[in-house]
């Protein structure tokens, strides 16, 4: 029995199209058939016979699982019992069990982990992309293929097949949708449902086999190039639209579309020209003070002569917000559908590096993201809010050039939420 063990990987694996057996090492071999069938056999000799067991196809059953496979029948000969012979008993003993499926582990995991989402958006993008419900879009088919297959045999192969159609062309998405198939197969591990190694995990084995995330382009959030946003301004401010001036409002304060639309009128602050996210409205969970600019507190003023309920920027619907759809139809009658509300923070992020000397800290501050270790924010107890003013209003006045100013339509007449 050769002594050299795991000579093959999964690229090799997947790569492997040559009829006949190609060894791993220690009786296990990867058997090809001339019609390119492909299984899992153990070769060994068992009272001077060579003798082969099947272990299973190549396509259910991982390396990993086949290695395994492979060492307990060594284990076997090496008490003296035959492995087949083992095999063969454990077929006709064996208590069948009910075999668990990749989708109704997902839809347990979804369960255990709704109790801690603050956000019930993340939780359904979490079941759209796990295939508990369909996307809206209806074109996206995420980890849909994956959920009547038993979450024992889902192989590398099934898992590249919903990755690669989307890798390319929705990097983010399809990063993230690596990640939450990792989740569910760890938890089938956990459950003691699967052995083999997990099929979607990133380092040491899919980065093997698909393109760095860092090649990839940037995905959902395209953002207009920064030189254009204060003509993209002006058109906003000759619209009357309640979703125009939130929209400015948000490129002006370098905010999320969430924040925005879910802004109150208790966290604004005229007097001191602040408006105060709560932590429980913020991605990462941290009170956010946005200092406000002369421009961002005209359009509370408008917002505040139509206040009709505790939102800000009210929806179309009675004592509702404006809704997710409202700044991306906005953008698509502007004829900027290519672009997205969360870009306009990376344009804000561009101009700042490149247009200007302030310091990376402030602009990564003003953008609500953690700078520097535990200890440099330990010792960075404030959040430079002045510092940040001076950044806003120079953004501000960026965006007010002169070839983007225009006169402000009062919001009166027209769709209010449009």
């Amino acid at each position: 029995m050769p002594r050299e063990l795991h000579r093959l990987n999964a690229r090799k694996v997947e790569n492997l199209r040559d009829p006949g057996r190609h060894a791993d090492g220690g009786g296990l071999y990867l058997s090809i058939s001339a019609a390119g069938g492909r299984r899992w056999v153990f070769l060994y000799r068992w009272r001077g016979k060579l003798t082969e067991m099947g272990l299973g196809s190549a396509r259910q059953v991982s390396l990993a699982r086949a290695r395994a496979l492979a060492g307990e029948a060594r284990g076997l000969l090496a008490r003296g019992q035959n492995p087949l012979d083992a095999k063969r008993v454990a077929a006709t003993t064996a208590v069948p069990r009910r075999v668990v499926t990749f989708g109704e582990v997902a839809d347990e995991l979804l369960a255990a982990m709704a109790p801690s989402r603050t956000n019930a958006k993340h939780q359904e993008q979490w079941e759209v992309s796990l295939g508990k419900r369909n996307p809206r879009r209806g074109a996206e088919i995420y980890a849909r293929p994956l959920r009547d297959i038993p979450a024992a045999d889902v192989t590398t192969e099934h898992v590249l097949g919903i990755l690669r159609p989307v890798w390319i062309t929705k990097p983010e998405m399809a990063s993230r949708l690596r990640g939450r198939v990792e989740a569910v197969l760890d938890a089938a591990r956990a459950k003691g449902l699967r052995t083999a190694e997990n099929p979607a995990r990133w380092r040491g084995h899919l980065d093997k086999l698909l393109p760095k995330p860092r090649r990839l382009s940037r995905g959902q959030h395209a953002a207009m190039p920064f030189e254009e946003v204060p003509a993209f301004v002006a058109e906003l401010r000759v619209r009357a639209a309640v979703s125009a001036r939130a929209l400015e409002y948000l490129i002006l304060t370098a905010g999320r579309s969430g924040e925005v639309r879910g802004a109150i009128w208790h966290e604004i602050d005229d007097q001191a020209a602040v408006w105060t996210v709560p932590s429980h409205r913020m991605k990462w969970k941290r009170e956010h003070r946005v200092p406000l600019v002369p421009r961002a507190l005209e359009i509370l003023a408008e917002m505040r002569v139509l206040r009709c309920s505790e939102s800000v920027f009210p929806g179309a619907r009675p004592g509702r917000p404006l809704s997710e759809m409202a700044f991306e139809m906005l953008l698509r009658r502007a004829g900027q559908g290519a672009f997205t509300p969360h870009g306009f923070r990376s344009s804000f992020r561009d101009w700042v590096g490149e247009s200007t000397n302030f310091p990376r800290e402030i602009a990564e501050a003003a953008l609500a993201h953690t700078v520097g270790d535990e200890t440099e924010r330990a010792y960075r107890r404030g959040d430079a809010l002045e510092k940040r003013r001076l950044l806003m209003e120079a953004w501000a006045g960026f965006l007010d050039t002169p070839n983007a100013s225009a006169s402000v339509v009062p919001i009166g007449a027209g769709n209010r939420a449009s």
